[in-house]
């Protein structure tokens, strides 16, 4: 099967570092951007499994980029993870307002994050060949 491709938008280059190392040693394979308009960009050109996105960012940030997703894919079919270190109230409930967005609250234990993204694509492959059988 082919490793599942996580798009990650983030500024912070320590953050990035980090979560590639734990994503690369889980067996998936990473593709990053710095900000939201290069993510944008990125999926225009070809959609990931999964994005992986910062809320502060520069030129766009990760609110405006969910925004434009919701926009220009309102049929996507990817999930997007929501990370920030920002924890208040607004934040969450744009988040929530979304389809398949769930919201990460920084520092991500990377344990949590690989259980999750690996339960997440579990459950997406057992919803897709459930009845092949």
């Amino acid at each position: 099967m082919k490793p599942k491709r996580i798009l990650i938008a983030d500024d912070e280059p320590h953050m990035i570092r980090v979560i590639t190392q734990f994503l690369e040693r889980a067996g998936y394979q990473v593709q990053i951007v710095r900000n939201g308009q290069k993510a944008l960009e990125a999926i225009r050109e070809n959609p990931p499994d999964l994005l992986l996105t910062d809320i502060q960012m520069p030129n766009m940030t990760g609110e405006q980029l969910c925004e434009a997703l919701q926009r220009e894919m309102p049929e996507r079919t990817f999930p997007i993870m929501v990370m920030t270190s920002m924890t208040d109230i607004e934040h969450r409930q744009w988040t929530a307002a979304m389809r398949n967005t769930t919201f990460l609250e920084k520092p991500l234990s990377m344990r949590k994050l690989i259980v999750q993204l690996d339960q997440l694509f579990a459950d997406q492959q057992a919803g897709a060949g459930g009845d092949n059988g």
